[in-house]
């Protein structure tokens, strides 16, 4: 992304609960070791979305605001439904997480 090209991983192999905690901490590991100057330094700039033969030019807040973060909450709004439908005891403040109260 810092390049202003992002592409995503063509093919995934299959991930165990393990696996998928791993890839979790990876990317949170490697997301704080980034500085607010280092992700301040992205605003404007051109990044171009890849996949395979497929581009799709954005700006930096472009690509967050209208792809990375509505693909977030698809993801993680269909994750919850199909681990409701299968018996799962989630309800709606599982999935909204604690409030950011005022103090």
């Amino acid at each position: 992304m810092k390049q202003g090209l992002f592409q995503p991983q063509t093919e995934i192999p299959p991930l165990d609960y393990a696996g998928l905690q791993k890839a979790v901490a990876d990317a949170r590991a490697a997301l704080e070791k980034l500085t607010p100057a280092e992700v301040n330094s992205l605003e404007g700039r051109d990044v171009v979305f890849q996949f395979r033969d497929f581009k799709m030019p954005f700006t930096a807040q472009g690509f967050l605001m209208s792809f990375s973060i509505p693909n977030f909450h698809f993801h993680a709004a269909t994750a919850y439904d199909i681990l409701r439908s299968k018996g799962v005891p989630l309800g709606k403040r599982d999935f909204m997480g604690p409030m950011r109260l005022k103090t």
